[in-house]
């Protein structure tokens, strides 16, 4: 099993976490839940573009559901990396995971610090969801 969904599924969770405790925590959660979601989603980038490069025609594919269903016509959410989509994993969450590094002292002391890396890993996310995404209407919704 490839894992795909977790790769989007760690900065979603830090944007969660940040958003909705980064103010009753601090400073000090928010820094390390924001750039250790990112840091998380490299290595599993890191593991998925092995396993590609190892699969059958270098593609994984993965569904996780059916959105929708009228007909002969299906929307699903489904993920898929290739050598390119792959290529692009490791640069969105590597360069992000410096970026979310860089932030953690540029951004010390001001008062939005909670909801910079908050919305910092919903951007990541939404990247993230534009380069996996199978269909059209899935890179739609990350775009």
């Amino acid at each position: 099993m490839s894992q795909i969904w977790l790769v989007p599924a760690f900065p979603l969770l830090g944007f969660i976490l940040n958003g909705f405790l980064g103010k009753r925590f601090g400073t000090r959660f928010v820094t390390f839940v924001g750039p250790l979601a990112v840091g998380m989603a490299f290595a599993q980038s890191l593991v998925l573009f092995f396993q590609m490069l190892e699969a059958e025609g270098n593609v994984l594919n993965e569904h996780l559901y059916t959105w929708i269903a009228s007909g002969n016509f299906e929307a699903g959410i489904n993920f898929t990396v290739d050598q390119l989509s792959g290529l692009y994993l490791l640069i969105i969450t590597g360069v992000g995971f410096l970026i979310h590094v860089y932030s953690v002292g540029y951004m010390k002391g001001e008062s939005g610090y909670y909801r910079f890396f908050a919305y910092l890993n919903l951007f990541v996310f939404f990247m993230l969801l534009l380069v996996l995404g199978d269909s059209f209407l899935l890179m739609f919704v990350g775009w």
